[in-house]
């Protein structure tokens, strides 16, 4: 399944949209999510409705189940300062997603 984590953009053909960090991470959990493409500012101005959290969560969850399947993950998000730090813990995730195809 391909989530398109957004509260304003255009869904693209064949993802499957969530508006909220909760609703994001109760798909994760099913396990079925082969790709994710997060915006940060979804709407809200408190910092636990960021899309940053989607990624704690992967984050602190494969560190406590390796076996948790990290999906393909991207960012789609504008925001100047938050971007390029999702981008920063991308790049973590995206070597142990490699690690666990190995």
């Amino acid at each position: 399944m391909k989530i398109y984590m957004d509260d304003a953009r255009l869904t693209p053909d064949g993802w499957h949209r969530t508006y909220t960090v909760e609703e994001t991470i109760a798909i994760l959990k099913t396990r079925k999510v082969t790709h994710l493409s997060l915006d940060n500012d979804l709407g809200s101005e408190d910092p636990k409705t960021e899309g940053f959290n989607a990624l704690d969560f992967i984050e602190e969850t494969v560190y406590f189940d390796p076996t948790f399947p990290v999906p393909i993950l991207t960012v789609h998000s504008s925001n100047e300062g938050r971007a390029p730090m999702m981008r920063t813990v991308l790049a973590k995730l995206e070597a142990i997603r490699i690690n666990q195809l190995d």
